[in-house]
């Protein structure tokens, strides 16, 4: 019987699965262990890097760095070593696949269907290749599993941490995100191309107004700020139309007022019609920002 029987990938913000591996398992006690992994996978934010749920017969193991995590329903007999060096190699095989961008702005599950058939080989291949011949890399794994033991938790605490109480003393645990951004539209994309413009014009100018300036005096500094500091807030309003950010109608307002000031106060080093065009991208990507909502993670997004 194998030892590892399944394994996914998914987002640690949110827990959306982005990829898995086919079950070809349908016992009462396997669902019931597929059921408390999506309710793990929404906690993942809140445990380190690795850790185990512990069951009767199946054991989860989960392995997280940055914004991915592998999982892995695992059976009893399955040594741990190999269950962690399984879920490092499916990391690596993933994030080599797939930049942060592109995880950050997956608004479906399983986006990333191709990855299926990966996770089914490097399952295969732990399955079916012998413990000797991983043994070099079984050894780095229990090394480090020494020196930084993962959690220890039982699939019943993976309920209790999504607020199914089930009987059990209570943990508090702050709520993991289960909301992601609506999808961009192509206004978005539009007010992002000009965003990132005006961002090169302010930085490109600003640069060789600092180049030029062999003594600089006070009126220099201030228009070199002029320019700099727009292009920063112009890269940040980007960054808040990409990613979510708490209190960005906050944020979104003192950006659209850094830009404002810095192209009135530049007029002289720009015309009235280029300081009406980085104004209206800057009030374009405003509205884009706090018309984009957050989208209610659906219900039926398990693993």
């Amino acid at each position: 019987m194998s030892m590892i029987l399944f394994a996914c990938v998914v987002r640690v913000r949110d827990g959306l699965p982005l990829s898995a591996s086919t079950d070809f398992y349908h016992t009462q006690d396997f669902l019931e262990c597929r059921r408390r992994l999506k309710t793990l996978a929404l906690q993942l934010a809140q445990y380190p890097g690795r850790g185990s749920a512990e069951g009767r017969d199946f054991n989860i193991h989960f392995s997280s760095l940055r914004d991915v995590a592998c999982m892995a329903i695992c059976s009893r007999q399955c040594p741990v070593a190999m269950a962690f060096s399984f879920l490092e190699t499916l990391w690596w095989e993933f994030t080599a696949s797939y930049d942060t961008t592109c995880i950050g702005l997956a608004s479906r599950p399983y986006a990333f269907l191709e990855f299926d058939s990966i996770i089914q080989n490097v399952k295969w291949h732990f399955n079916h290749v012998s413990s000797i011949q991983m043994e070099s890399s079984l050894e780095k794994i229990q090394e480090e599993l020494e020196f930084q033991p993962p959690v220890v938790l039982t699939l019943e605490d993976t309920d209790v941490a999504n607020g199914l109480m089930n009987g059990h003393t209570q943990i508090h645990l702050e709520p993991a995100p289960n909301f992601r951004m609506e999808p961009v539209t192509a206004l978005g994309v539009l007010s992002l191309i000009l965003n990132i413009m005006c961002a090169a014009l302010n930085l490109i100018r600003g640069i060789h107004l600092a180049e030029h300036s062999l003594q600089v005096v006070h009126e220099e500094i201030g228009n070199i700020l002029a320019f700099l500091i727009p292009f920063v807030a112009c890269i940040f309003q980007c960054y808040l139309y990409l990613f979510y950010s708490p209190a960005r109608t906050m944020k979104v307002v003192f950006l659209l007022l850094f830009i404002c000031l810095g192209n009135m106060y530049l007029h002289g080093l720009r015309n009235v019609w280029q300081i009406l065009f980085h104004i209206a991208v800057a009030f374009l990507s405003s509205y884009q920002i706090l018309t984009r909502q957050l989208q209610e993670k659906q219900s039926d997004c398990g693993v």
